[in-house]
């Protein structure tokens, strides 16, 4: 008799994390090269920097949470073994670089980091979603050797617009309700603390209401928040913002947190309240079943 079927439930924590790291980035961002080349016209092929994965590994995990390691070889190309932090466990995802063809022998070394990093981080699902890129044959300039225009980029291949017009509660209905710390329960003889406190104590600019004036605040807050929360074991560290950050891509705004305004912020913070009741309610959970 066959083993029954069994169902390995993924942890969401990570799920979210996985879907930000693996968010497409922003269309501006994406750079294309000529792959093969037929008289003036040319297939092109996107990529992104090196600079771009960095600041997504840095955004969705935190500085101390991701580690890079290379080995040089002998022929020109790089091993890169990229490290990160996920439910408490360091994740190792290793790739090798390929060395340019520039004449400079240290622009060729840089190539060849970049590369391994890009190729390692594709197996964390940074970037993969330009694999998937259909083939486009754009015109071509063989003199210059550049595109001469960009191909299109299809839906998958975009965050979502975030509106412009809607109005708070189209996006937001809890909206009204977020700014109401008082009304979250207290949790294991800690009061909890919401991101709206820590909005209130946190130094820089604030809006009427107390909430971050824009995403770049946004964003600062809802990382000192991560840390506490993570300090408090509640979550690993990047979580809440990976959280957030999938919340608002499935509303219709853009993966990148610093360029969320208006509506976007109560919505944060409403996907912050829902997030930290999740976690506490789980931490409550175990400490009834021990």
């Amino acid at each position: 008799m066959a083993d029954p079927e069994v169902t390995v439930q993924r942890d969401p924590q990570l799920q979210a994390i996985a879907a930000a790291l693996s968010a497409p980035f922003e269309p501006k961002e994406v750079k294309f090269k000529p792959q093969m080349v037929k008289n003036n016209r040319a297939l092109a092929m996107g990529y992104i920097d090196a600079r771009l994965i960095q600041d997504r590994l840095d955004d969705v995990l935190g500085v101390e949470n991701w580690q890079d390691k290379y080995d040089f070889l002998p022929d020109g190309s790089v091993v890169c073994r990229l490290r990160l932090k996920l439910g408490g466990r360091w994740i190792t995802k290793t790739d090798v670089g390929s060395p340019s063809e520039q004449p400079d022998s240290g622009d060729r070394v840089k190539a060849a980091v970049s590369d391994a990093l890009k190729r390692a981080a594709v197996k964390f699902g940074i970037g993969r979603y330009l694999y998937r890129l259909p083939a486009q044959w754009v015109d071509y300039d063989p003199v210059k050797k550049q595109l001469t225009n960009l191909p299109q980029l299809p839906a998958f291949a975009v965050p979502k617009a975030k509106p412009q017009s809607q109005p708070v509660a189209s996006v937001a209905p809890k909206a009204p309700k977020i700014a109401a710390p008082t009304k979250l329960e207290p949790v294991a003889e800690e009061k909890p603390q919401t991101v709206v406190k820590e909005a209130a104590r946190a130094e820089g600019p604030k809006s009427a209401t107390g909430l971050p004036s824009n995403g770049q605040e946004l964003h600062r807050r809802l990382q000192e928040y991560d840390a506490k929360l993570a300090s408090q074991k509640l979550c690993v560290r990047g979580a809440l913002l990976a959280h957030v950050t999938q919340a608002g891509v499935k509303a219709g705004y853009t993966a990148n947190m610093t360029d969320w305004t208006g509506p976007a912020i109560p919505f944060a913070v409403d996907a912050v309240k829902e997030f930290e009741t999740s976690i506490r309610g789980a931490k409550n959970d175990r400490q009834t079943a021990a």
